[in-house]
């Protein structure tokens, strides 16, 4: 029996319209007229917020519908997340995220969200590593050995952070395990706070970005022991990396990454992906992130998928071996 005309009919525009460049489109978000929504979890002008104001900038010249960074403060990013894992995955919804908060706060707080059911990751942008600073008034400093074998013969060394739930509050922690001591984290709400406790001896060591440590370390107030990132930092040549010095221990990283909502295809996010490498590869977006003491990375999709599921690990082990909940 030969098949009906009407649905001989349907078939065919069925098969004419998913040739069609409309069909394609579906897998190119950069050709619709929508926007791209970059949400951010973070406040205005925080270090995430000028992340992806700065690849927004970049990333406008590809997308036809233009890019539109959206904040959505609140729950050290959950409220943004949850936005973003409820959006269609179709490429038009995306966040930038930070590592803490992808990685560290699952493993403090039960959240609404799987990291690795309900998103996929897409590019990491930036890494940003640490610095290590004692002040040289109050304690040995020459090099990362002395800090230690001083360290080493304290009861407790008190060490400043920029919050509980922090990388700087579990950095302390594996630290202390570097150089064999005990560490009492003592957090603060600013920078200025956390610089004051150094410089009249507080506190005797901390984390600090290389944008907060730069101009300090510059004026000779604070001494800058090691690095934390896996090479030397053009912001600070002559400090040398935890792993140069024998501490591989303390080679970690924070950054900042863009997720799209699972169920995405595939070849969505790869053209997603393509358009965040090439924003990265800008010379001038790529200076003003360096400016800011940031590690323009723009990896690919699986670099960035190994990096989440290695840093998943690594900081719930550290976060579970100090028992620590908010």
């Amino acid at each position: 029996m030969s098949m009906p005309f009407r649905m001989r009919l349907h078939l065919s525009l069925a098969a004419l319209l998913a040739a069609s460049p409309l069909a394609a489109n579906a897998s190119d978000p950069t050709s619709t007229n929508r926007p791209l929504r970059l949400l951010v979890g973070y406040a205005p002008a925080s270090g995430a917020d000028v992340v992806a104001r700065l690849l927004a900038n970049q990333l406008q010249h590809s997308f036809k519908g233009g890019v539109i960074v959206e904040n959505k403060p609140g729950a050290g990013g959950v409220l943004a997340a949850q936005e973003v894992m409820r959006s269609p995955p179709d490429g038009h919804t995306l966040m930038l995220a930070a590592m803490p908060q992808m990685a560290i706060l699952p493993a403090i707080n039960k959240v609404p969200y799987s990291v690795e059911k309900d998103f996929v990751p897409v590019s990491q942008v930036v890494g940003t590593d640490l610095v290590l600073v004692t002040n040289p008034q109050r304690v040995p400093s020459g090099s990362m050995q002395e800090f230690a074998a001083w360290a080493k013969k304290q009861s407790r060394l008190f060490f400043g952070t920029p919050g509980p739930g922090t990388v700087g509050h579990f950095g302390a922690y594996l630290l202390a395990d570097a150089v064999g001591t005990q560490v009492e984290p003592v957090h603060f709400r600013s920078t200025g706070d956390q610089v004051a406790a150094l410089l009249s001896g507080d506190i005797q060591a901390q984390f600090f970005s290389y944008a907060a440590a730069a101009s300090l370390v510059k004026a000779g107030k604070v001494k800058a022991l090691i690095t934390t990132s896996p090479t030397r930092s053009a912001m600070f040549p002559d400090t040398p990396t935890s792993t140069e010095v024998g501490y591989p221990g303390l080679l970690f990283t924070s950054w900042y990454g863009v997720f799209a909502p699972a169920g995405t295809p595939p070849q969505v996010i790869d053209k997603l992906n393509a358009e965040i490498v090439k924003a990265t590869q800008d010379p001038d977006t790529r200076s003003k992130l360096e400016g800011a003491g940031l590690r323009v990375t723009g990896t690919s999709r699986a670099a960035f998928t190994q990096l989440l599921n290695e840093d998943i690990k690594r900081w719930g082990e550290v976060v579970r071996s100090t028992g620590f909940k908010q």
